[in-house]
């Protein structure tokens, strides 16, 4: 027997997730934050429902969800732009959607990002890990990864109607995606030519890359001058992390808690979102703007 309302998962894509705002305050136990990868799209997609903060979605990562709702249920997508379709008619994201029961939701592949966030209004009612509905990738802690056939049950994280009808999406991506960056903080121990390629050159994102973080590769890799062995040190989301390989790693929500490279810039707070949609194959530029006094 079926949950008396829920979403009845009947295909899934490459991979989808619960998520929420994630776990702070672990570290200490080698437990990072996770949570949403694209933080300002899951948010957007609670606020369309009229969710609490706290409310549980779902990660599609490259689309090809199609879930079936057992009750009524209130729903929005964001994040990636997908062609969304409810019982066949197409519908538009950014908005919000009504399900009656039976409905089905299906999210097609994006034409613009990676990820996108599913919410329906209630929250998904997964079991808490360490205070969190989020899955860490990496620690693997939280839920498995949705299949097909799961049936996932809507809480009560509801917040006051009105909710938000219609949240303006992002515009299309640049190309190249350009995130901004703050230098070091061990910037020091590269020369001054890796410096102004960081900036001056674009890099690809390759097909290694996931919620952990994303390889990148540039004509042009990044030199050290202090070659000394570092300890290992605090990791943070956005950070520039630079292997013996010279080509950066760009840290995203699984990152390690710490690692034992050098980290040359990281990404502000306000382009992770923009981190967090690229896919294999996606070409940026990293701008530096003025580190906090």
């Amino acid at each position: 027997m079926g949950f008396v309302n829920s979403l009845e998962v009947q295909r899934v894509g490459a991979l989808v997730l619960v998520q929420d705002r994630g776990r702070p305050g672990y570290a200490h136990l080698g437990v990072g934050r996770s949570g949403a990868a694209d933080l300002a799209a899951h948010d957007a997609a609670n606020r369309l429902v009229g969710n609490a903060p706290g409310a549980a979605t779902l990660e599609v990562t490259l689309g090809g969800l199609r879930v079936r709702a057992t009750g009524s249920a209130t729903a929005a997508v964001t994040g990636a732009r997908v062609r969304l379709s409810l019982n066949g008619i197409d519908v538009p994201d950014y908005c919000t959607l009504h399900l009656g029961a039976g409905d089905e939701l299906t999210v097609g592949h994006p034409t613009d990002g990676l990820r996108s966030y599913l919410a329906v209004r209630g929250g998904i009612d997964v079991p808490r890990v360490l205070g969190s509905r989020a899955t860490d990738t990496l620690a693997g802690l939280g839920p498995d990864p949705v299949r097909p056939g799961d049936l996932l049950p809507i809480g009560e994280e509801r917040s006051e109607w009105p909710a938000t009808e219609l949240a303006p999406p992002p515009p299309a991506r640049l190309r190249p995606v350009v995130l901004r960056v703050r230098i070091g903080p061990r910037h020091a121990m590269f020369d001054t030519d890796s410096l102004r390629v960081l900036t001056g050159q674009e890099w690809t994102v390759t097909p290694d890359a996931n919620r952990v973080g994303a390889r990148l590769t540039g004509s042009c890799a990044l030199t050290r001058s202090d070659t000394t062995e570092m300890p290992s040190e605090g990791m943070v989301p956005g950070a520039l992390q630079v292997p013996s390989s010279g080509q950066p790693v760009l840290f995203l929500a699984d990152h390690p808690v710490t690692g034992g490279y050098p980290v040359i810039a990281v990404v502000v707070d306000a382009d992770l979102s923009a981190a967090a949609q690229l896919a294999p194959g996606d070409v940026i530029r990293f701008s530096q703007v003025a580190n906090r006094a």
